[in-house]
Formats: structure tokens, sequence, C-alpha cells
């Protein structure tokens, strides 16, 4: 599939509005690249993807705030009854939050939150923009 990641870094946890966004990703000659993105420099058109991803951390259970999240490209499972091994592209987070009260820290999986699986086409075609696999 891809060995690309998005990070996203939210410096003051509950405050959407403020990230940066690091995007890891191997280029043509084989080589890894980073590019790194403040929350004015996502283009519009990415914009509504990026609000899906921040839907999905908004789930996270009080007092828990993200702070960290990675995001990675995945193939899920979703057969259908004329299809038995269909699959879809889909991306999958990762969230570091901190606590509100004790500050202590936890990851949290798709194990923990199924809505942390991103089945938006549009979300798969954020991670592709950031990842270039759009551009090369």
């Amino acid at each position: 599939m891809n060995n690309g990641e998005i990070q996203l870094q939210f410096p003051k946890p509950g405050k959407w509005e403020e990230f940066t966004l690091t995007a890891v990703y191997e280029d043509a000659g084989g080589y890894t690249r980073t590019d790194r993105y403040t929350a004015d420099e996502i283009p519009a058109d990415q914009a509504p993807a990026m609000a899906a991803v921040v839907a999905a951390l908004v789930g996270l259970a009080e007092p828990w705030q993200a702070v960290q999240v990675w995001a990675r490209l995945k193939e899920f499972y979703a057969p259908e009854s004329d299809d038995p091994m269909r699959t879809v592209e889909t991306v999958e987070l990762t969230v570091e939050a901190v606590h509100a009260e004790t500050r202590g820290r936890r990851i949290f999986t798709v194990y923990d939150y199924p809505e942390f699986i991103i089945t938006d086409p549009g979300a798969v075609a954020f991670f592709k923009y950031f990842t270039k696999q759009n551009h090369e």
C-alpha cells in the first residue's frame, strides 16, 4: 500500500483550529521526505477532509484531549454480497491524548474508537494529497 504517514500536533488540546501537520512520505527517488504545514497553510479544498478528522477526535471521551495524531492509509475489508473480497482504502488514526485533570497521557487506537477508521473518500484524498501520491 503506502508507507506514508501524516502527523498532527495540537499544541493546545481541544483547540482544533491550531495545529501543525507533518507529512512523512517517500519521494519518487526513494528518499523519505517530511513537509510541515500550519493550519493557515492547508488549502481550502482540503479543509472539509481535515474537518472529518477533527470530528473523529471530538468523539474522544472527556476528559481526554488529543495532542498528537498519526494517520495512516489502510485497506479495510468491506465485503458485499456481489463482491466478497471487496476492500476499500481508509485512513486510520492513532491518537495520543492528555487527561485534562491528571495530565496523564494515553494512546487510543481504532480498537478503542472504531470511528478512528475514516472511510470518507475525502479523507483518503486528503492523505494522498499531503503524502504526494496525487502529484507523482
